[in-house]
């Protein structure tokens, strides 16, 4: 190839390159998104002391209720996870220990694998949210700690809970 077919082709390359490069438009990062909304308290600012366990409405709620039968937490109780979890990040000395607890319905073995899925589904809920699992412990008492003791719905629905209860730290 003589020299000028060679600066021609050198040339068109160039102008592709350049006609290329045009195309690619650069554009502006898109503006940070507004943070996600959680359904968390705004209680939940700042760490918490062991004193907001006795005067921080969202730490003194350490009942959760669950459905007949179930062993999934409400989404009514989200907030309380989240300050209850919240509460175990800030102090990572606190322990914490959940009492799976059933109606008097069902026989005793079933009534305390109940119990111990509902601690374990709270246990896994504080969890996800941060909390350690050396700071929780599981004790299941099936039907035999009824905080009500009529043969109703209303009562029966008082004894499908969990207990949530701080040791000292």
């Amino acid at each position: 190839m003589n020299a000028t077919v060679r600066v021609s082709v050198i040339a068109l390359f160039c102008l592709a390159a350049a006609a290329c490069a045009k195309k690619q438009e650069v554009k502006p990062a898109p503006p940070p998104e507004a943070p996600p909304t959680t359904s968390a308290p705004a209680t939940t600012e700042g760490a918490f002391t062991p004193a907001d366990l006795q005067t921080n409405a969202c730490l003194r709620t350490r009942v959760i209720y669950f459905d007949f039968d179930k062993s999934d937490i409400k989404p009514q109780f989200d907030d309380i996870v989240a300050c209850h979890a919240k509460y175990l990040r800030d102090r990572p000395m606190a322990r914490m220990t959940i009492e799976g607890n059933t109606d008097e319905r069902g026989s005793e073995e079933y009534n305390l694998g109940l119990g111990e899925r509902r601690g374990n589904a709270l246990a896994s809920a504080l969890e996800a949210q941060g909390a350690s699992s050396d700071q929780i412990k599981v004790v299941s008492y099936g039907k035999t700690r009824p905080v009500c003791r009529e043969h109703n719905e209303s009562c029966w629905h008082l004894n499908r809970r969990d207990n949530i209860v701080y040791t000292t730290e």
